[in-house]
């Protein structure tokens, strides 16, 4: 009678075998299917520095004053869909000493709402479903998956446009290493509203239709390669009235060269992109690699085992 193999060769080899399967599955199959732009984002970020700005009580531009942008991303979980697009509400809110314990937008030095709607595989705009604005651009609550060492276009909520950010090397961040990419705005008008004329330099005219004007000296973000995560944002932004069709600024709105994430909270968004990101890499390489070689190796000793137990039984076969 034919002996058959042993119990502990079988499951050597169907070990290796389930690996063998399931290394590629992870790779190929799971991970595409995690790496998503999550649809229940809920987050709330600051940058501070000082600056300056228009006080509209005193009519006087106030200096080497305190400012605070906030910005609030909630997902809108019913309205997104889990296998295409994300869609999230984004609330900007610059504040000011006196503003900011009032904790009320709507009396802050300047407030926005946006509504985003973007592919959650590449992070592309898709233009439905309410949006607002129409906004273009590769990036602007975070880069793409799998960031690449090239310019990419970010959208800028406050110049209603996108903003060329070019690759400018590696940052180290709280010991963590992300991709830095700079940029800069010109003076680019970005629209009109109704002031004295004496705001902008024309007292004779009791209301005139001046010009708001926007630069930016410096953008810098600090981004997490694999998940596109933004660990730290630097901006100088500079908004100013001009007379109409005016060449020179003449009243300045909001200035600040340096607006920058506490340390506190870069940590927290290191800690977060670090945590995202090592999950990434144990589903997409880790575990497929380590599966695949360990059920190579598994298979072929498998294997082996069931051949020599054969060999084994058709010995004893034959010697009786």
């Amino acid at each position: 009678m034919r002996k058959l193999p042993s119990p502990i060769s079988l499951v050597v080899l169907g070990t290796g075998a389930f690996l063998l399967v399931l290394a590629p599955m992870l790779a190929w199959y799971v991970e595409p299917r995690v790496k998503l732009m999550p649809i229940d984002t809920n987050v709330t970020t600051s940058l501070t520095g000082t600056g300056s700005y228009f006080d509209q009580d005193t009519v006087s531009v106030k200096n080497g004053q305190k400012i605070t942008v906030t910005q609030r991303v909630l997902g809108d979980v019913a309205a997104s869909d889990r296998s295409g697009y994300a869609i999230v509400d984004v609330a900007s809110i610059v504040d000011t000493p006196k503003t900011l314990p009032l904790k009320d937008p709507r009396r802050s030095l300047d407030w926005s709402q946006e509504r985003f709607v973007v592919d959650r595989r590449t992070n592309r705009p898709v233009h439905c479903c309410g949006e607002k604005p129409a906004h273009r651009g590769e990036a602007y609550l975070k880069f793409p998956f799998d960031v690449q060492k090239r310019d990419y276009r970010w959208w800028d909520g406050t110049l209603d446009g996108t903003v060329l950010l070019r690759f400018d090397g590696t940052k180290r961040l709280h010991g963590y290493e992300g991709y830095r990419f700079t940029g800069m705005v010109a003076p680019t008008k970005r629209g009109t509203r109704q002031v004295p004329g004496a705001l902008v330099g024309l007292p004779k005219q009791d209301q005139v239709i001046a010009e708001e004007w926007y630069a930016n000296a410096g953008i810098e973000l600090v981004v997490d390669q694999r998940t596109g995560q933004i660990m730290n944002v630097k901006t100088a932004p500079h908004v100013t009235l001009r007379a109409p069709g005016a060449k020179y600024d003449a009243v300045t709105l909001l200035r600040s060269d340096r607006l920058e994430m506490s340390p506190a909270m870069q940590r927290e968004q290191v800690k977060f992109a670090a945590k995202n990101s090592r999950d990434l890499q144990l589903l997409g390489e880790i575990a497929p690699v380590g599966g695949a070689v360990t059920g190579l190796v598994l298979a072929v000793a498998g294997g082996v085992m069931v051949m020599r137990g054969r060999t084994a039984s058709g010995r004893h076969s034959g010697n009786r």
